[in-house]
């Protein structure tokens, strides 16, 4: 059956809203110019004397590192609840998954020629198949992209044929994770265990540990943020954003319009996981640890936080809602450690309510506020 041209009708004016086609440069450029500013103040720093005000440690890169890796996972996220109406409570599994295959490559690498240190110390004779060519860069960025994928592939083909939607879905995509976080836990499986994997000392043969390195690692992460920016607009922008939309706001309509959800939703999810897995993958030599702890559902619940603080149905409100949530996080537990928890159930119960739209919708309102 051919399929009938989408029109605008679709879309419902109380769904989570797109950036108007007159605003859409505008919030491009504010985002690029407020990460350029994000990414251009350590770097800049790094080259300056040591005594000058803005000289950041080592710790300041990191940390900015790590905030530009959890914009690309909240991206992805953002990619699939605001515009496919997908909440996903599992995507924590793709971001560890992801660093979980770079971690095999540097933990080779901290090896040597000899067994991961973990192997050693359970007197393991030789490496189980599933690390052959763990050695090779190139082998590990591509599992970085191909292991999340495929298991996102698998799952979504099986979850979107039947038809599971809504809160169901999110229930059996937190259900997943936590049986991954279960499995990489035990020492048994070739991961680490509870103490998965640390004390890299390489990559590409140059020293984790050196400023240097910290800030390639930087600017590949603001990079890769860049470039899935990029991505997801020319994919939202595009007919096929306009079916996922459709799909969002009504998918048995869309439907009717002679198109075969299936296919796009599937096609987002896996895209979406990738992205998560590149992500991680940045991730793990900067902090400089990954474990099972990263696939705690907390960590999903958090990323859906990130989405709906900046603003869901927007591709800048993820990115936004990470860096604000996650530079929140890094004071609230430098000055009030013991709250931070409370402060993170503040945001997720009152953020919804006071903020519908997000920060980018706050923006948005006073923006047109202002217009006379």
């Amino acid at each position: 059956m051919a399929a009938i041209p989408l029109n605008d009708t679709l879309a419902s004016p109380a769904a989570p809203q797109r950036d108007a086609d007159g605003g859409r440069r505008f919030w491009l450029w504010l985002g690029l110019l407020c990460l350029a500013v994000l990414i251009l103040v350590p770097v800049g720093a790094l080259v300056m004397p040591a005594g000058h005000a803005l000289h950041l440690s080592d710790y300041a890169l990191t940390l900015t590192g790590k905030i530009l890796c959890y914009a690309v996972a909240a991206l992805a996220l953002g990619l699939v609840w605001g515009y496919c109406g997908i909440l996903s409570l599992g995507h924590a599994l793709f971001f560890a998954l992801g660093g979980y295959a770079f971690g095999m490559y540097l933990m080779r690498q901290a090896a040597g020629d000899g067994l991961p240190g973990f192997m050693t110390f359970l007197s393991w004779q030789e490496l189980p198949w599933f690390w052959w060519g763990s050695s090779s860069f190139l082998w590990a960025i591509l599992m970085t992209v191909l292991v999340p994928g495929l298991i996102a592939f698998i799952f979504g083909y099986f979850a979107f044929r039947s038809r599971v939607k809504g809160v169901y879905l999110s229930i059996i995509t937190q259900a997943l994770t936590f049986a991954a976080m279960l499995l990489f836990f035990r020492n048994e499986t070739g991961f680490g265990g509870n103490n998965g994997f640390t004390g890299f000392t390489t990559i590409l043969g140059f020293p984790i540990a050196h400023s240097g390195t910290r800030v390639v690692l930087l600017l590949l992460s603001f990079a890769l943020l860049v470039a899935s920016f990029l991505l997801c607009r020319a994919l939202v922008d595009s007919r096929f954003g306009q079916v996922l939309t459709g799909i969002r706001d009504a998918e048995t309509r869309t439907m009717f319009l002679g198109y075969r959800p299936l296919g796009y939703k599937l096609f987002a999810w896996t895209a979406s996981a990738m992205l998560c897995g590149l992500a991680g993958a940045l991730y793990v030599p900067q902090v400089g640890i990954i474990n099972p702890g990263e696939m705690a559902p907390v960590n999903s619940i958090e990323m859906a936080i990130w989405v709906a603080i900046g603003g869901r149905g927007t591709l800048l409100g993820p990115i936004i809602g990470a860096i604000s949530v996650n530079g929140a996080k890094t004071l609230f537990t430098a000055w009030f450690a013991e709250y931070w928890l409370f402060f993170l159930g503040a945001i997720f119960v009152l953020g919804p309510l006071l903020l519908p739209r997000g920060i980018i919708g706050l923006i948005q309102r006073r923006r047109e506020g202002a217009r006379p």
